[in-house]
C-alpha cells in the first residue's frame, strides 16, 4: 500500500482515538477561546500526523538537525511566523505576539534522535544510519522528540489562528542536541543560553512536554519539585606500574587499584549521604589490558552522577576526588579524573505548579492527571527552568490495549493519537496560563 494511504488510513483513526480520550474533558472559566482551540486542534491534526512521519522517517542525531530544522522553520514560515534559524547551531525559535496585552512565555521541543536500531511495525518506522563516535549506527526517535516537534508546530498553527485573543506573547523554541552533543562539541538548551537567548527574551515561565510510554494517550503526568536529576559524566584515568601477570610483585597493578576505587564509590551514597537523599553513581565503563598475563600500566574508568540538589552534587565529586586519591595512593597509583557537569535537575517550580495543576485538569480532567514519580534520567530542559519557573510534564504516547519498549529503546512506540491530544493540551494550557495573570 502507497505511504500517502496508508497515511490517510491512520489518521482517521489516530484522531477517533484522540477525541474518545478526551470526550470527558469539562468545560474550563476560558470557555469561548478553550473551544476554539479544541476545533483549530482537530483542523490541524491530521497534517502534524504527517509531518510527524515525515521526521520519524528521517531522524537526525544530536547537532545534525539539518534537515528537520528546515522543515520547522519551512512550517513556520507558512503559519504567517519569522523564524529565526541557526540558533545554538540548528536551532529554530520564532515568537508569537498576541493581541492583547500580557506576560511573555516560552514553550520548548526538542528536535534530534538517538543512536538506535528501531524495531518497530510502524510503517513509517526509520531504517535509517549515520556515524556515531566512528562507528556506523541506526539512528532513531527512540525517545519521542518527533511527537514533541510535531506537537509544538501544532501548537504554533492553533495559536496563530487565535493570536488576536491571547493576552501576552509566546517564544516557541525548537531545540536541538537534547540528547548531549557529540564529544568536543557545544549544544543544545545550554548553549542556546549561552547566545543570550533569554537575555534578549524573558518570559515570566517555560513550558515542555516529553513522551511517557507508561501514561495511555488521554492521560498527563506531572509532579511538583525535582522532575528530571542533574546529569553529570566523569572519566577516571588509574596509573600503575606494567609487570608480568606472574609477577605481580615488580609492578603496581591498576586493574586491582580500580576493583576497589569501584566499590569504595559506592559507599558515597551509601555513607556520606542522607538516606533521603537521592543519588545514583555508575561505573559504565572499566577498561585496561591487552594481554591475559600482562598487568597493564593503567586503567580507565567512565561513568554518570545523577543527583537532584546541589549540595549532593558537590559531596559527590567531593568524596569521588578524595577516595580516588586515599585508594591509589594505598596501592602505589596515581589517578587523573575529569568531572563534566551536563544538565542540571529539572525543577518544576512549587509554585507555578501549583497554579498549573487545576488548568492541566480542566483540560484532560482530573482523572486524567497523574502524580508521576521524578526520575534519574536526565533533561535539558532543566537549563532554562534554572533561569525562569519552568513546568515540564509528561504526555501519554501509548495507545491502549498495546506495548511500547521504554524510552531510548529499540521496541520504544509513540502513537499518532499522542499528537492531537499534545497539541490540545500544550495550547490550551499556554493560553490558560496567559489568562490566569489577569489577576495577578
Amino acid at each position: 500500500m502507497p505511504r500517502s494511504w496508508r497515511t490517510a488510513c491512520l489518521v482517521p483513526v489516530a484522531l477517533a482515538m484522540a477525541s474518545a480520550a478526551l470526550a470527558a474533558t469539562p468545560a474550563t472559566p476560558a470557555g469561548d477561546l478553550d473551544a476554539r482551540i479544541d476545533r483549530e486542534a482537530e483542523k490541524v491534526a491530521p497534517k502534524m500526523i504527517e509531518l510527524r512521519h515525515r521526521i520519524h522517517q528521517n531522524p537526525e542525531l544530536s547537532n545534525r538537525e539539518t534537515q528537520t530544522a528546515a522543515l520547522v522553520a519551512e512550517q513556520l514560515r507558512s503559519l504567517g511566523f519569522e523564524p529565526r534559524t541557526g540558533v545554538a547551531k540548528t536551532g529554530v525559535i520564532a515568537l508569537l505576539k498576541g493581541g492583547k496585552p500580557g506576560p511573555l512565555i516560552a514553550v520548548r521541543a526538542d528536535m534530534d534522535a538517538l543512536p538506535v536500531v528501531e524495531q518497530t511495525d510502524f510503517p513509517f518506522k526509520s531504517t535509517k544510519k549515520d556515524n556515531f563516535l566512528g562507528q556506523e549506527v541506526g539512528v532513531a526517535h527512540a525517545c519521542g522528540h518527533d511527537i514533541h516537534t510535531t506537537v509544538q508546530l501544532g501548537v504554533a498553527a492553533v495559536l496563530s489562528r487565535i493570536k488576536a485573543d491571547i493576552p501576552g506573547s509566546i517564544l516557541f523554541i525548537f531545540q536541538p542536541a537534547e540528547e548531549g552533543p557529540p564529544p568536543g562539541e557545544k549544544g543544545g538548551a545550554d548553549l542556546m543560553l549561552e547566545e543570550g537567548l533569554f537575555k534578549e527574551y524573558h518570559p515570566k515561565a517555560a513550558f515542555a512536554l516529553h513522551s511517557f510510554p507508561d501514561l495511555t494517550v488521554g492521560q498527563v503526568g506531572f509532579n511538583a519539585g525535582p522532575s528530571m536529576a542533574a546529569v553529570d559524566q566523569f572519566r577516571i584515568k588509574i596509573t600503575g606500574k606494567q609487570s608480568h601477570g606472574a609477577q605481580p610483585d615488580l609492578g603496581i597493578d591498576p586493574i586491582v587499584t580500580g576493583a576497589e576505587a569501584v566499590v569504595a564509590l559506592q559507599t558515597i551514597r551509601s555513607r556520606n549521604l542522607s538516606p533521603l537523599e537521592p543519588s545514583v553513581l555508575t561505573v559504565g565503563i572499566f577498561r585496561g589490558g591487552e594481554r591475559f598475563n600482562i598487568i597493564p600500566g593503567e586503567v580507565t574508568l567512565e561513568g554518570t552522577v545523577r543527583t537532584y540538589s546541589q549540595g549532593a552534587r558537590a559531596t559527590v565529586e567531593r568524596r569521588m576526588r578524595e577516595i580516588l586519591d586515599g585508594v591509589t595512593r594505598a596501592n602505589g597509583a596515581s589517578y587523573e579524573m575529569e568531572y563534566q557537569k551536563n544538565a542540571p535537575a529539572t525543577i518544576n517550580n512549587p509554585a507555578l505548579t501549583r497554579e498549573v495543576q487545576p488548568l492541566m485538569e480542566g483540560i484532560v480532567g482530573a482523572g486524567n492527571v497523574k502524580i508521576v514519580e521524578p526520575t534519574m534520567g536526565g533533561e535539558d530542559f532543566g537549563y532554562f527552568a534554572e533561569q525562569v519557573p519552568g513546568f515540564y510534564y509528561r504526555l501519554g504516547v501509548l495507545k491502549p490495549g498495546t506495548q511500547s519498549g521504554g524510552l531510548h529503546t529499540p521496541t520504544f512506540r509513540g502513537d499518532d493519537s499522542a499528537v492531537p491530544v499534545g497539541i490540545r493540551t500544550m495550547s490550551r494550557l499556554l493560553v490558560d496560563y496567559l489568562a490566569s495573570q489577569k489577576s495577578h
